[in-house]
């Protein structure tokens, strides 16, 4: 089996709060982007936080996408870890910030299971705005 995986990390800001606090829909938006990136779904687990958050997971047969939102920061991070080159990551993380109606994007992009780590765009953190 081949080792090699992509790994996106972003920064979400300015997000809708009222999303960031809604377990079913920041889990429904997860589930969805996996699908739309064309990812197999193999278990999904999300909480809710009191006074307020969400985190979960979305395990994939490629690997996983995982968030954490923190509503009082119009704020989320998330990660989208996939195996192999059929996945392209920053597709699903795309669409889970344009979901959360993100404002402001960091992004972080790695190219893993090579031996040395290696960062796409010469370490380079991408911004967005929408």
């Amino acid at each position: 089996m081949n080792t090699y995986s992509r790994h996106c990390i972003m920064e979400l800001w300015e997000c809708n709060n009222e999303f960031l606090d809604n377990r079913e829909l920041v889990e429904r938006v997860m589930v969805e982007a996996a699908l739309e990136a064309g990812a197999e779904v193999r278990e999904v687990a999300f909480h809710k936080f009191a006074p307020q958050g969400v985190s979960g997971v979305v395990i994939i047969s490629e690997s996983h996408l995982a968030i954490h939102t923190f509503p009082e920061h119009g704020y989320a991070s998330i990660d989208v870890f996939t195996c192999g080159e059929r996945i392209d990551p920053q597709t699903a993380a795309q669409l889970i910030a344009k979901k959360l109606g993100s404002k402001r994007i960091y992004e972080v992009n790695l190219e893993r299971g090579m031996g040395e780590m290696t960062f796409v765009d010469n370490f380079k953190k991408k911004t967005q705005t929408a």
